[in-house]
């Protein structure tokens, strides 16, 4: 009797490890449909790396939509080309947006077949884009009248930590909403955020770029005066890099770009710098700071658009400076 019923508990604790395998398959499985659907709208500089290592390490093919045939092309079997922004809104649970502008995204989703026009309830719209804390707040209230989250999500460091998904991302939601979206986000990003409610990474997002160009300018200046002054601006910098004033200016927009006169076309450039200087000093106005320094950037910049480096790597405003 003793080995009888051993054994029918032993086959009864096997059985119920199968269901518990087989109950975790199912989940698997349902997460694994879930996460099929994702949307990717916009493959630029940013997000064309954002959009492959979402595919690559969710192991599953996007739905990518662009205006431009290329990333789409290179991206290859990593995605699934939409033909159209409704195309990608109509099939996709998680939509994510990496647009050059506010305005930009702004059109995208309400132009007349647009992201709102074909919205759904229980859909999630991710904006990676840097835009306008206005604007945000508002299309967060029109995504949410027709049952859809919005959620402000924007992308800070280079290409190259897009590329290597290293990327640090500011996000302002719920903390409902952003254990939701994290999992999704940490594909392309090794630093994620929770800044605050809706707008706050937009707002985070902002500020961090008014002080890292303040900082470049500041970079700038230093190079121009050792320069003049008959000191080497590498040995400069890399003594800068030893002391109080190391940032991550200094190492990467100075030492990579300023030293050796490096400033690539396919980069952050002046004029997509200008636009997050222009939402920054528009938070400044909005909040009455005198952001004085954010002004002078903004000066330069002009001058370097004066020059015709307007697609050029923003660090190009050191010619301005010190034109060589």
């Amino acid at each position: 009797m003793g080995g009888a019923f051993e054994r029918r508990m032993n086959t009864s604790a096997v059985y119920s490890r199968i269901l518990a395998q087989k109950s975790r398959l199912m989940n698997s499985e349902r997460r694994m449909i879930t996460i099929k659907k994702i949307g990717f709208i916009g493959l630029g500089v940013m997000g064309e790396p954002m959009c492959r290592n979402l595919a690559q390490k969710t192991g599953q093919q996007i739905l990518a939509y662009d205006t431009q045939a290329a990333p789409l092309t290179r991206l290859g079997v990593a995605v699934h080309p939409a033909n159209s922004v409704a195309h990608v809104m109509q099939e996709s649970e998680f939509i994510f947006l990496s647009l050059p502008s506010g305005e930009v995204v702004a059109d995208v989703a309400r132009q007349p077949d647009g992201l709102l026009a074909h919205a759904r309830a229980g859909q999630i719209v991710v904006d990676l884009s840097t835009s306008p804390v206005k604007l945000t707040r508002a299309l967060f209230e029109e995504f949410k009248a027709r049952g859809v989250t919005l959620i402000d999500a924007p992308v800070a460091r280079t290409r190259a930590a897009a590329e290597a998904g290293t990327l640090s991302v500011m996000v302002g939601a719920t903390t409902e909403q952003f254990a939701v979206v994290k999992p999704l986000i940490a594909c392309f990003a090794s630093e994620i955020t929770l800044c605050g409610g809706v707008g706050a990474g937009q707002i985070t997002k902002i500020l961090n770029n008014m002080v890292l160009f303040e900082t470049v300018v500041a970079l700038a200046e230093a190079r121009a005066i050792a320069r003049r002054s008959g000191v080497d601006p590498q040995a400069l910098f890399e003594t800068l890099s030893l002391g109080s004033a190391d940032s991550f200016a200094l190492r990467n927009h100075g030492m990579k770009a300023m030293i050796p006169g490096d400033f690539p076309e396919r980069a952050f450039s002046v004029d997509y710098a200008a636009k997050d200087l222009r939402y920054a000093l528009e938070l400044a106005q909005e909040t009455g700071v005198d952001a004085a320094g954010a002004r002078n950037v903004q000066r330069l910049y002009a001058l370097a658009c004066e020059r015709g480096d307007q697609d050029a790597y923003h660090p190009v405003v050191s010619r301005v400076i010190d034109p060589q």
